[in-house]
């Protein structure tokens, strides 16, 4: 009898796991005749069986709800709110009764009489009699931070469960049948097979004709599949993680009076049951959070003319040796303003530091302890416990957990997490004479440099590998981990790349030596270097020694190889002659920002006092107007006896300043600009003084300040062709031009221009770059001068070197002027002479 009851139990378990899931999307389908059958048959199997072995207090339960779920199934009944309620509290009573018996082998007292009368009152259409509990109303638990090691056995599952608890807290969902605790301990054995076998294999490399070679290669081969299989068995998918969350935020939508949609994707994505178990907790919190903090409720949503249901989207997926889960939601995001009056009020930073901070680091103070912006507490948060202990969960495993918040747009939490804390094949590699470990699964293809192979090439300061026709940027391990000096621009590198797949794309990593790979058993990083971004765990070799694992989105992170700069098709960099740029700081960004010089009309220093506010915005007194000031990110007005450097920009008698935090230099560069469209706001990114340096877009922060900055074009405003190969000069050219009051239409080479030469477009003046692929600026200048209504246009030619020489030899080609890149005042001059002088003849 007690194997027969053992083995209901476990069936009965399997059978409930996703019972909740279902039953919310019956409530949501309006009676899916398949979802309802597949409910109806679990819950009458479960009958049955109560009847067989004489569970009575189990029998009525289940009876009650097959009741009422027959009248679904044969179309005498709506599925109805209430109605659901009454089953989800007839599945928890269920789940509670099997962990008594679990526990003591017979079914715990308790009476359910206000649990059948609820069933039968929803079989008549009726309210139920009594107030259902519900998993939401339950009181949060406080997460327990814990540090799993992968050799240490957990104890078995054990029940002393409550009636109204959370379906995952009952029993295990694991679709096995032999006991957690043998397999853990199995898992255990493998750990340490593996750490002997590489010990004997690096004894068996000493020695030249050793006796142990072949029975060691066999040894090693069988502890590699030994371990496999065991691995296979502590695999499951993640979806066994958050099968509880549909009835979670079903629940807590009822009760906070919203309506909430929970689209779940990637559930197939599999991973170590010890990972598994870890992560349910924090992925409960983080989904009640969204639910409660995140979304606004139905009214507030019409306001912001958002659908009135949230939205709440759980993907997880397998990038190389890690598992990302992502939770977003589309709610009103953190409020910024109250997460630093916060920080501020507990002593957490100072105003000047809260000043300097980017949003996004402003963001994470909601992971320190005790952190709450909620106004009141309540039932289902508000305490300020359980998102530190969040994060201090994840990162005890080897994982992170990073958050972005958009004003209005919603949050997005992403945990990186491992694969499994157990076994993992990695690539032993060395820099600055210290071993580091690769995980295998992230190492695409390795590199030798020198002696005929690779070379590595220097984008001024920063090396790139040309590999297949496309750009690969480099990170030198040892600089990065500051073991060695950075490696001088231009000089030869040799040694290995390992070209490594990081969450944004691909980079390669500089090392010196690659040893071999190996099947090594990964230990949590200790506390003390928990905080370094690179690692994500430690082991010890075949040698004894103990060496860090590298975590290559970490490195990627580090080393500012992000988005956008993964892999760089030749193509897509634009080469821009010598120009002098502006190199400032704003918005509390170490990364430097960069802006051609022409296009700004002063640098100046303000006094904090002459700064006010004016229509809710910031303005200063500056040359007896008020100009509008335009912060680049978050800006903090300086004190009255304090200097606030701007940058102004100035059409006419209109001016606009842009607010920074420092100007750092003016330099004359080479630009390679890295197009993005990712941040907006900014061009892209390009080397500037050996920095990664991010290019300003003007018009957009002009028209941030200015909506009506470039006006709208008339009969009266002078028609400008512009011809420029470079994408990024038009950017920059073509506001400077409009705000000068011209109507300007740019073309990215000759044939384009002369296209609309034959469609009959007609221009007041031409302004064309000298150097272009195909048609240069000489032989446009020369078919254009040929015949055509064009003929008696003015041509006005740019180029990166304006000396007497090119000057003359373009004047005497046909140019009415010939004049250098980015000097915008010349520019402007040299159009007005000779539309000027067109409009005289």
């Amino acid at each position: 009898m007690e194997d027969l009851l053992a083995e209901f139990l476990a069936e009965t378990s399997e059978a409930l796991a996703d019972l909740d899931t279902a039953l919310v999307a019956l409530e949501r389908q309006g009676g899916d005749k398949e979802t309802l059958a597949q409910i109806f048959r679990t819950v009458h199997s479960v009958k049955g069986a109560a009847g067989f072995l004489g569970l009575h207090r189990l029998g009525a339960v289940a009876h009650a709800a097959e009741n009422l779920l027959g009248l679904y199934r044969d179309g005498a009944a709506s599925v109805s709110p209430a109605g659901v309620t009454a089953v989800l509290g007839a599945v928890d009573a269920i789940r509670t009764i099997l962990s008594g018996l679990a526990e003591t082998g017979a079914e715990p007292a308790g009476d359910d009489a206000a649990l059948v009368a609820a069933l039968e009152a929803a079989q008549t259409g009726e309210a139920p009699p009594v107030s259902l509990p519900v998993v939401a109303e339950k009181p949060e638990p406080v997460l327990e931070a814990v540090a799993p090691v992968a050799s240490a056995p957990e104890p078995p599952v054990a029940a002393a469960v409550e009636a109204v608890a959370a379906p995952a807290a009952a029993l295990p969902t694991q679709s096995i049948r032999v006991s957690l605790g043998v397999l853990d301990e199995l898992m255990t054995l493998a750990s340490e097979l593996v750490l002997v076998r590489n010990q004997l294999l690096q004894i068996a490399r000493g020695a030249e004709a050793s006796p142990f070679a072949a029975p060691l290669s066999r040894l090693s081969r069988i502890t590699s599949d030994m371990q496999e299989g065991v691995m296979k068995t502590r695999m499951q998918p993640v979806s066994a993680a958050w099968g509880p969350l549909p009835r979670i935020v079903r629940d807590l939508g009822t009760e906070l009076g919203k309506r909430i949609d929970l689209v779940m994707s990637g559930g197939d994505t599999e991973l170590d049951r010890q990972v598994l178990e870890l992560i349910r907790d924090p992925l409960t919190h983080i989904v009640r959070n969204s639910c409660d903090h995140g979304l606004e409720g139905p009214e507030a949503r019409r306001a912001a003319g958002k659908p009135e249901t949230g939205r709440i989207a759980l993907t997880a997926r397998q990038e190389g040796g890690r598992i990302v889960i992502e939770i977003a939601d589309d709610g009103r995001g953190l409020d910024l303003v109250r997460v630093r009056a916060r920080a501020l009020q507990r002593g957490l930073a100072t105003e000047a530091e809260l000043a300097a901070m980017r949003d996004e680091d402003v963001a994470r103070f909601v992971f320190h302890a005790g952190f709450s912006t909620a106004e009141a507490i309540t039932a289902v948060s508000g305490r300020g416990v359980g998102m530190d202990v969040v994060r201090s969960n994840i990162e005890r495993i080897g994982g992170t957990v990073d958050l972005q918040t958009f004003s209005g747009r919603g949050t997005t939490l992403t945990i990186r997490i491992p694969l499994t804390l157990a076994i993992v094949s990695a690539l032993v590699v060395q820099a600055a004479g210290e071993r580091f470990a690769v995980p295998q699964a992230t190492v695409v293809e390795l590199v030798g440099l020198g002696g005929g192979g690779a070379t590595v090439e220097w984008l001024d300061a920063a090396p790139v590998l040309r590999l297949r026709g496309q750009l690969l940027p480099l990170v030198a391990l040892g600089p990065l981990l500051g073991l060695e000096a950075a490696r001088d621009g231009g000089a030869p590198v040799g040694g290995f790349v390992a070209v490594l797949q990081g969450d944004a794309g691909r980079y390669g990593l500089l090392v010196d030596t690659v040893f071999d790979t190996e099947e090594i058993v990964v230990k949590p990083v200790a506390p003390i270097l928990r905080d370094l971004a690179g690692f994500s765990g430690n082991t010890i070799l075949g040698d004894g020694s103990v060496i860090m694992i590298l975590d290559p989105a970490g490195i990627a992170r580090m080393a500012g190889v992000g988005a956008g700069s993964a892999v760089v098709d030749d193509s897509l960099v634009e080469e821009v002659d010598l120009t002098q740029v502006l190199v400032f700081r704003a918005g509390g960004s170490p990364t430097p920002i960069a802006v051609p010089l022409g296009v700004i009309a002063r640098l100046e220093s303000l006094p904090g006092k002459s700064i006010e506010i004016a229509g809710g915005k910031h303005a200063a007194q500056y040359r007896g107007q008020l100009m509008p000031l335009v912060p680049i990110g978050h800006w903090m007005p300086p004190a009255p006896d304090a200097m606030q450097p701007v940058l102004v920009f100035q059409d006419g008698t209109r001016q606009l300043g842009l607010v920074v935090d420092e100007i750092v230099d003016v330099v004359e560069e080479s630009l390679a600009l890295r197009p993005s469209a990712e941040q907006a706001g900014f061009l892209g990114s390009a080397i500037v003084c050996g920095r990664v340096t991010d290019v300003l877009d003007c018009a957009y922060w002009l028209r941030q300040g200015d909506p009506s900055w470039f006006g709208k074009p008339d009969a009266t405003v002078p028609r400008l062709l512009l011809v420029e190969d470079s994408g990024f000069f038009r950017q920059i050219v073509v506001p400077a031009l409009t705000s000068a009051g011209y109507d300007v239409t740019a073309k990215a080479d000759a044939v384009q221009a002369l296209q609309l030469r034959a469609e009959g477009a007609m221009f007041d003046a031409v302004l064309t770059d000298i150097e272009m692929p195909g048609m240069d600026g000489f032989e446009l200048l020369a078919e254009v001068r040929r015949d055509g209504p064009w003929k008696r246009t003015p041509m006005v030619a740019l180029t990166g070197r304006a000396g007497p020489t090119e000057v003359a030899r373009g004047r005497a080609a046909g140019f009415h002027d010939f004049v250098a890149k980015f000097d915008r005042d010349r520019v402007l001059s040299a159009l007005s002479a000779a539309i000027g002088q067109e409009n005289r003849a």
